[in-house]
């Protein structure tokens, strides 16, 4: 290992940027990735077929993401890095696949609209994270149960199918989740400092790896309720 990384990797307040550059630059390759993967499954017809005309393969789809998440987050501790980051590809391919439909329930415009916003609200609520004096995690316990409610009623409204229920859960998973991405920027943080300077860089790729997994799904889930918000389906 180079000295100036050793250096890095013992230093609480160097390795915390070092960190964070890591999580955006991975974040963003999650994103990227996402991106292609949706457009080339919409671009094509073979593709469309197999994934989404195709019941059981779609719900294959969306199960094993919960899955890869549920890997990711309950065995980081015994993971490799190699494995973290193979596995933060599968679920930003995955994604990508369940994605591909906004381009069908979209315009360009909608689309294009709700990713600048949910880029400057996510930017914004991410420095405010990286920057406060203020402990965020009086508010973390909150925002969690607001997460299971707004699961809650979206499942609710699946049988109400009431447009007006829908709009204001929109809203709100817009709100929970940019309150979200302050969150869990301080858990990054958080989860640097606390270990101290005992850590290797193996351990230091997969903190990497899961904050960017973390930030990742704040910015998917800000994006999918603005397009909700911003959306006029296609005729």
């Amino acid at each position: 290992m180079a000295q100036n990384q050793t250096n890095t990797l013992s230093n609480v307040k160097q390795r915390e940027n070092s960190i964070l550059k890591n999580v955006y630059l991975w974040m963003t390759v999650g994103l990227a990735l996402t991106a292609v993967v949706a457009y080339g499954v919409a671009s094509s017809q073979m593709l469309l077929s197999f994934f989404l005309r195709n019941g059981v393969t779609f719900l294959f789809v969306v199960l094993a993401q919960f899955v890869v998440v549920f890997y990711l987050s309950s065995r980081l501790n015994t993971m490799s890095a190699n494995k973290a980051i193979v596995s933060f590809g599968i679920y930003s391919v995955l994604t990508g696949i369940t994605l591909s439909v906004i381009f069908f329930a979209y315009s360009g415009v909608v689309i294009s609209r709700a990713f600048f916003t949910t880029a400057a609200l996510f930017g914004g609520m991410s420095f405010y994270g990286m920057t406060t004096k203020r402990d965020l995690d009086g508010i973390g316990h909150y925002l969690i149960m607001a997460l299971w409610g707004i699961i809650a009623a979206s499942v609710i409204n699946i049988f109400l199918k009431s447009e007006g229920f829908y709009f204001l859960i929109s809203i709100i998973g817009v709100i929970l989740f940019t309150l979200l991405t302050a969150w869990d920027t301080q858990k990054i943080k958080n989860l640097n400092a606390s270990y101290g300077q005992s850590i290797d860089e193996e351990t230091y790729i997969k903190l990497s790896i899961i904050g960017a997994l973390m930030l990742y799904l704040d910015f998917i889930n800000i994006f999918l309720y603005l397009l909700r918000i911003f959306g006029k389906n296609r005729e």
